[in-house]
């Protein structure tokens, strides 16, 4: 009987899948679908009948092989759990991107012995103001790592208060500092309540499929672990994409190579050097983190297909690193001419499917969606008088919990309306593209090639910046790249490497982007789904 892997990876825009012959490596069948937020066992399942539709029998296959990156697009776009973090012990107060950064007294020294008692009365005073703007807890303890006692004591007075997920650092981190233990414990805490709903979906998706092989996840540093382990250990899925993204440019057999990923919502780059991907032990940098769990040395930053595009009307486009739902790919989309515009009304609500009538009922704005249907921002703060700033931090909490979808123009529109895309409806795109181009002083056409420019412009930056970290050090290289074109001079940098293509919207941007930078650009067969064969390959591997 023939033996099936299949490799999946779910991305905050597709989820794509590969069924591989285990003995030859050979693709046999792939199948890519819409990733579906609300319920992410929706398009993982589609994938999996699709593939099984087409050339196997459940029962053929062996493994299952699955990369994401929903934990590195969280961390871009500002989403994910809210966390507030309490560091326990005598050290220099740091900041991390989370709700807050508590300092307290407490902590061990290197060898164990405590250096002051926990300050627990502090502690249990700023609980109350801090439970209802958090989901999540992070505690780290000065040498938890000899010693976790304090961290221990501070989770349990933690849940006596707040029944909410506490993470220690000494369980997730053996790293000696304390900013590096933080932030590992800060993403986990950050992550942690995405991976159990993703690996819960995977459960059911198989189940649905027939499906009951072994199932690996990829981490960061391109291992694989078994699925059960992972929702333990959140923060190693960090870079999951990204290392099933090396492991397919490294099957392409060259020695040294840029990998450069294209995918809806955020572009990540690795460098391939010995035929092998490059490891970086203190992680990989994801928009302001450093993760601090060894990882596949790259960077990725929020510009993607789906990104959203802005605009004013002085003809100044830019990108936000945040993903709408382009216009072609909205079904029962408004006419973008009744209410697009690039001030306030630059995206549409839309309440997500299959919410509970209770979680709507008990929310204004989810309320106000149901019995409207899509509706602009402008009309919401009208109607519910939810406005400005609150209703923006509405939105964005209502999207974090996938209870309503954010609908705006994109490059992916800009693609469809020039011709150059059809996967999705490009009369919305091109109408959409009239309406702003209207605004900014621009021909449609005009418009959406300084879009789709913006977009090659954003990536061939991201190019640069990871590039530029191994020659200056930190972040040095970051205000020299931002203002490389100037009013003074312009500076134009040439590739000594090749560009490897991975990813749905790679071969309408990375032509563009080669030029740019002097070099070539090659899209290995099947490159639109490269990371799920590298997700299948890493399973084989196992």
């Amino acid at each position: 009987m023939t033996a099936y892997c299949i490799g999946i990876d779910t991305g905050g825009t597709y989820t794509d899948a590969v069924l591989m012959d285990s003995a030859s490596g050979q693709v046999v069948a792939w199948q890519k679908e819409r990733t579906t937020p609300h319920d992410l066992s929706i398009g993982v399942g589609k994938a999996l009948l699709g593939l099984l539709r087409q050339a196997a029998r459940p029962t053929e296959v062996t493994r299952l092989s699955v990369s994401t990156t929903l934990a590195t697009n969280a961390v871009v776009e500002g989403r994910g759990a809210r966390v507030g973090l309490f560091v326990l012990g005598y050290v220099r107060h740091f900041k991390l991107p989370v709700v807050a950064n508590i300092f307290l007294k407490g902590g061990h020294s290197i060898t164990g012995e405590e250096e002051q008692p926990l300050d627990i009365e502090s502690l249990i005073d700023t609980l109350p103001g801090l439970a209802g703007e958090v989901d999540s807890y992070a505690v780290c303890g000065a040498m938890s790592i000899k010693n976790p006692t304090h961290e221990l004591v501070a989770q349990e007075a933690i849940r006596l208060i707040d029944p909410k997920p506490v993470f220690c650092s000494h369980l997730v981190s053996t790293h000696p500092g304390m900013l590096e233990r933080s932030a590992t414990a800060c993403l986990h805490a950050k992550l942690a309540p995405l991976m159990t709903d993703f690996l819960a979906s995977i459960q059911r998706s198989m189940q649905a499929a027939g499906l009951a092989c072994p199932v690996t996840i990829i981490c960061g540093n391109g291992n694989g672990q078994p699925l059960d382990r992972i929702a333990e250990q959140s923060a190693v899925t960090m870079a999951s994409g990204p290392a099933a993204t090396a492991r397919f440019g490294a099957a392409g057999g060259l020695d040294t190579a840029l990998v450069v990923d294209v995918g809806g919502t955020t572009t990540d780059v690795c460098l391939i050097k010995g035929g092998k991907p490059l490891l970086n032990r203190e992680g990989c940098t994801i928009g302001e983190w450093r993760t601090h769990v060894e990882a596949v040395d790259m960077f990725t930053s929020g510009a993607g297909g789906d990104s959203h595009v802005l605009c004013r009307s002085d003809g100044h486009i830019s990108l936000k690193n945040s993903r709408v739902q382009p216009l072609a790919m909205t079904p029962n989309l408004p006419d973008p001419r009744a209410w697009l515009n690039s001030g306030v009304d630059c995206q549409l609500a839309l309440l997500a499917t299959g919410l509970d009538r209770a979680v709507v009922e008990a929310d204004p704005i989810l309320r106000f969606l149901a019995q409207r249907g899509p509706t602009p921002p402008s009309i919401i703060a009208a109607q519910t008088g939810v406005g400005g700033v609150i209703l923006e931090k509405r939105l964005e909490r209502l999207m974090f919990l996938q209870q309503i979808v954010l609908v705006g123009f994109t490059p992916t529109d800009a693609l469809h309306a020039l011709g150059l895309l059809e996967i999705g409806d490009s009369s919305a795109s091109r109408k959409g593209a009239a309406m702003l181009a209207g605004e900014t002083g621009l021909e449609a056409d005009e418009f959406c090639r300084r879009v789709v420019a913006e977009t090659e412009a954003a990536i061939e930056t991201i190019v640069l910046t990871y590039l530029g970290r191994s020659i200056w050090p930190g972040q040095q290289s970051a205000p020299f790249l931002n203002r490389r074109d100037n009013d003074l001079f312009s500076v134009h940098f040439s590739l000594k490497l090749p560009i490897i293509g991975i990813g749905a919207a790679a071969r309408c941007f990375l032509p563009g982007v080669a030029k740019r930078l002097g070099t070539t650009v090659a899209f290995p067969e099947h490159c639109e789904v490269g990371n799920a064969i590298g997700a299948a390959l890493i399973g084989l591997d196992e």
